[in-house]
């Protein structure tokens, strides 16, 4: 029997009415399997396969949705997915007569109101407003979702690694204890690398033996060209723009600068240039500073626009698979810091079967554009980083027992130890240790024991009853940006927001003529002053193998023809810098260059062994710096035969928790990339230092093969 056949007949309908000629190779292999077996999945497909049909259509088809209660959640790390979703998988639903509800901060309440009276269908949700719900009404948690046949989680990469996918894996436990039955769950990717990675995504569903991975490698053809163009961090060069503007203004593009404000200097500069010489006024800026009716205008303009170009310059918001219909090239401006998202970005063009993805690279800086191409070549070779999971998640332990014990108003202390050592996510932590976080958050008035139970204490309330309790991602001051009484977007507080100040925002230049600190308000008007806006960027980890692609490359001869010949001569000039050293093994050998008094040590290794590399060489009081490009090392007053010792003879053994808990008590804001690491006890806060922000393990493994090759040894 065909995977068409196993189909139930209305989705046969519905694919006859949409005139498909065939199933997509992944939705063969889904359809077979999800409806044979009662296995989880993940679905492994690159973007624009169908990987949402692959989940939904043996999912309706098998699914009996007459049963009472809601059958089937989809999880979304977006709002803006969700509403993509919605119709996507409404428009599906309809020929079943089945029920859709969005169920976010955004969606219809009167939709909320009916699936309370009469749980059916399928829910469309966030990890956040899951989380607020258990909190807030736990009662609903059971009335709708006691019943659940199905979980669908879409991109599910983006949650791997983080605290946000810790957070999801423990509501996901909290899920199942409710449930009647063990439902199952269909994961959806375009980014997960080889069985490198496969094992984690299976550990991550909680039941590893009875997930299977469903995986469709045919390849896509990638068209990809490299252009370099000098440039500073402030501004984009004029060449570059004006380049940018030839090659892009004739087709639907997407521009992926690495920063919000870089991303509203494209969108105006580009507009500015189209009006001057009479092009199409399309040009438009999508991120979350953008008002959400603005963003959604700019998504279904995209979507809609058969006949007219455009161009939209985005962040991440733009990476996943929200659905803005045929992009004809994809541009990305200096380098990407993952090759994950290098792969989302550039399979947002050429969506449509049989047509190659467009992909410009410009790069403004010598490193960037080094990067850039070992991304690239990187990428070539299948390679994607490997995701870092927490064992030990302390700070999402710390969320969950104050969210546990909001949401039953009262819970004995053996009641709570049950919840937490029998989920999954937190089972690499001892119930001894757990009960130590819980006294210290009883110390700290976050939790109250009042007789056998305990409550939410003073200073937990104030926590709890916070919007932002539902999220485990720091969220910054948003201030609502306006003018002439019309809401244009939301900027966070940065030493750049002061009135007479220029902003970029929603693809135009803004003067500010005021700031409400108390209400939170920016009001603006149009900026005629030409004061260059400014803008910062934004940080982000780098891993190893990228660092160490680099460094092949400046040692290599190999010539590069997806390459312009500025960007040749570009990379020949950093080769010429380079040939003074004699490095045989790019794996193992680093540069150490003797210049007067000083060293300049290229370490070409990821993000966290830099971090831990810095903080190594404090705790041995020799004075060093981590340049901007996050690839070399400035010694201060060290001799070359001191630094080399020091690095090969670094004690190990030492304990590293007693440093980190100096080094927090010195500076206490260090814990500050956790959001609620803050509220654990010191040593804690310590292991989470070592085990999120540093790599002392991969540190230690690089100093043992590390061989220090000098410009000039004595």
């Amino acid at each position: 029997m065909t995977a068409f056949d196993q189909l139930s007949e209305p989705i046969r309908k519905y694919i006859r009415d949409k005139k498909w000629e065939s199933l997509r190779p992944i939705q063969e292999a889904a359809i077979q399997r999800i409806i044979s077996t009662d296995n989880n999945y993940i679905l492994i497909s690159r973007t624009a396969s169908g990987k949402t049909e692959a989940a939904f259509l043996p999912i309706l088809s098998k699914v009996n949705f007459k049963e009472p209660g809601v059958k089937v959640l989809y999880i979304s790390p977006l709002i803006a997915l969700i509403n993509d979703q919605f119709l996507r998988v409404g428009n599906l639903c309809e020929y079943l007569d089945v029920p859709v509800t969005k169920w976010h901060g955004e969606a219809s309440r009167g939709a909320k109101d009916r699936l309370l009276k009469a749980p059916e269908g399928i829910v469309l949700i966030t990890p956040e407003s899951l989380e607020a719900m258990f909190v807030n009404k736990p009662y609903n948690i059971h009335h709708l979702f006691s019943n659940l046949e199905y979980i669908v989680i879409d991109e599910i990469h983006s949650f791997l690694g983080s605290d946000r996918g810790t957070h999801l894996q423990s509501l996901l436990n909290r899920l199942q204890k409710v449930n009647m039955k063990k439902f199952n769950i269909v994961g959806l990717s375009a980014t997960v690398s080889d069985a490198n990675q496969y094992q984690e995504l299976k550990d991550f569903l909680g039941d590893p033996d009875r997930t299977k991975i469903i995986r469709d490698s045919t390849p896509k053809p990638i068209n990809a060209v490299f252009k370099y163009f000098a440039g500073t961090v402030d501004e984009l060069p004029l060449p570059l723009l004006k380049d940018l503007y030839t090659r892009t203004r004739d087709s639907k593009v997407l521009i992926f600068p690495n920063a919000r404000g870089r991303v509203e200097e494209v969108a105006v500069k580009l507009k500015q240039i189209s009006e001057r010489v009479g092009g199409h006024k399309n040009y438009f800026s999508h991120h979350s500073s953008v008002d959400r009716e603005v963003r959604e205008y700019v998504e279904f303009f995209a979507k809609n626009s058969t006949l007219q170009n455009f161009c939209i310059s985005c962040t991440s918001t733009l990476e996943l698979g929200i659905d803005i219909g045929n992009v004809d090239e994809v541009v990305q401006i200096d380098a990407t810091h993952s090759i994950a998202s290098l792969i989302q970005r550039v399979g947002r063009s050429g969506r449509r079967e049989g047509k190659a993805s467009n992909l410009f690279l410009y790069a403004t800086g010598p490193w960037s554009l080094l990067q850039s191409l070992a991304c690239w070549l990187l990428y070539k070779e299948h390679y994607i980083e490997p995701v870092s999971i927490n064992k030990k998640p302390y700070d999402v332990l710390v969320h969950q027992l104050l969210s546990i014990v909001k949401g039953t108003s009262g819970i004995p202390l053996p009641q709570l130890l049950g919840e937490i050592t029998s989920n999954i996510t937190f089972s690499n932590i001892k119930a001894e240790q757990i009960e130590e976080v819980i006294t210290y958050l009883i110390a700290n008035d976050f939790l109250e024991k009042l007789g056998s139970e305990l409550i939410i204490g003073i200073e937990g309330e104030k926590v709890v009853n916070s919007k932002d309790f539902y999220t485990l991602f720091e969220t910054p001051v948003f201030f609502k940006v306006s003018g002439n009484g019309v809401k244009i977007g939301e900027l966070p507080l940065t030493p750049q927001i002061k009135e007479d100040e220029n902003i970029y925002l929603s693809a135009r230049i803004w003067r500010i003529i005021d700031i409400d600190y108390k209400s939170k308000k920016i009001e603006v008007v149009p900026a005629v002053d030409g004061k260059k806006p400014m803008f910062l960027g934004d940080s982000a980890d780098t891993a190893y193998k990228i660092r160490e692609k680099m460094l092949e490359i400046l040692v290599s001869k190999e010539e590069f023809d997806l390459l312009d010949q500025t960007g040749h001569e570009a990379i020949e000039i950093l080769r010429k810098d380079f040939s003074v050293f004699k490095i045989n093994d790019f794996r193992t050998d680093r540069p150490l260059l003797r210049s007067n008094e000083n060293l300049t040590f290229y370490s070409f290794t990821s993000s966290k062994i830099n971090k831990t590399l810095h903080f190594i060489l404090n705790r041995l009081g020799i004075e060093n710096v981590l340049t901007d490009n996050e690839s070399s090392f400035e010694i201060k007053s060290c001799l070359a035969s001191e630094f080399i010792i020091a690095l090969k003879n670094t004690d190990q053994a030492s304990e590293i928790t007693n440093a980190l808990t100096e080094l927090l008590e010195d500076s206490p804001g260090m814990i500050d990339f956790s959001k609620w690491g803050k509220y654990l006890p010191i040593q804690y806060q310590a292991e989470l230092l070592k085990e999120k922000y540093f790599d002392f393990e991969g540190c230690y493994a690089y100093l043992r093969n590390l061989e220090i090759i000098e410009n000039n040894p004595q």
